[in-house]
């Protein structure tokens, strides 16, 4: 029988269930059936939003580069971010992949006017009286290996703390840390913008 949920994965914790000495793994907080596994992944540093399923069928359609799902990470950058940054970011940086350089493909990048209600991270990003920090909010349709923070470093501002909060209509609105959503195949399907397959 087809699981499908999404989850908010906390601050350092693998993207995985399989146990790895001295570091949290999804097993730590979630319980889900023994063949459900995380689609796609993010970084240990990363939190947010993860689609957990053993639906092989949803994984190919959601990982496959030709569907281009849209992602949305809530960013905390180091630094009072810039107009002119925000411009470069939205047409495109160069940021290193498997040692090549590569070119970012357009995107929507939009400064936060007021700190987005988010939970607290433990541990927290550290606290720099005289250095402000600014949110962010990148919407992205590709995924390459720490895409955003190499973004935000290749135009000066260090990431400092990254929350995916949305794929498609799958959003961690109501959801804290450590926390899951179970659905129905159909509705799985709905959210992340796939036709259903049988």
């Amino acid at each position: 029988m087809n699981f499908y949920c999404f989850i908010y994965k906390p601050f350092n914790v693998l993207s995985q269930f399989s146990s790895q000495e001295g570091k949290q793994t999804l097993k730590d907080y979630f319980d889900v059936p023994v063949d459900v596994y995380p689609v796609g992944r993010l970084d240990y540093d990363s939190e947010g939003l993860l689609v957990l399923t053993n639906d092989k069928k949803l994984n190919q359609a959601l990982l496959h580069p030709a569907h281009a799902h849209e992602r949305e990470y809530w960013v905390q950058v180091d630094g009072a971010v810039t107009k002119e940054a925000i411009h470069s970011l939205h047409h495109g940086v160069n940021i290193t992949v498997d040692g090549k350089n590569y070119h970012t493909q357009k995107c929507h990048v939009s400064i936060f006017e007021t700190a987005p209600a988010v939970p607290e991270r433990n541990p927290p990003v550290r606290f720099r009286k005289l250095i402000p920090t600014s949110w962010i909010k990148i919407k992205l349709t590709e995924g390459k290996n720490r895409q955003v923070r190499k973004m935000t470093a290749a135009v000066g501002f260090p990431t400092l703390r990254l929350i995916r909060h949305r794929i498609e209509k799958c959003s961690l609105d109501g959801l804290m840390p450590g926390e899951m959503r179970i659905f129905e195949q159909k509705e799985m399907y709905h959210l992340l913008s796939l036709n259903q397959q049988r």
